[in-house]
């Protein structure tokens, strides 16, 4: 069982950056990929970016490659997203996932999944 809570959204002016914070609970934190997803009103929950259990691969939506970035600190139980050059389409509730399945881009394939943290870009 792993818990998650993430942390750092807020409202931000386009152009700007925010860092999104993922802590999860249990030893078992460092055996899993993780996910983070975004859910903007009357959308689908989305794929953001992925980093498989070491941090030795990543991976990213076409949307944001070359703004955010994906990293984790498995001493610290905790997974990051750093995110540059919002645009007010990247306004969403952002979601961070745990999870062993191959297919990291779509959501079977994570297992355990935080409440979310909003994310506002104003233009």
């Amino acid at each position: 069982q792993v818990l998650l809570v993430e942390s750092g959204g807020g409202l931000v002016q386009a152009g700007g950056s925010l860092r999104l914070s993922c802590a999860a609970s249990g030893r078992a934190f460092r055996l899993y990929n993780m996910g983070w997803f975004r859910q903007a009103p009357g959308k689908e929950r989305e794929f953001v970016a992925h980093i498989s259990w070491s941090g030795g691969s990543t991976f990213y939506a076409a949307s944001v490659k070359g703004r955010f970035t994906i990293s984790r600190d498995n001493a610290k139980n905790t997974v990051y997203l750093q995110m540059n050059s919002l645009e007010p389409e990247d306004t969403a509730v952002y979601f961070c996932a745990a999870g062993s399945g191959t297919n990291y881009n779509t959501r079977r394939a994570y297992d355990y999944w935080g409440q979310g943290t909003q994310v506002t870009v104003s233009s």
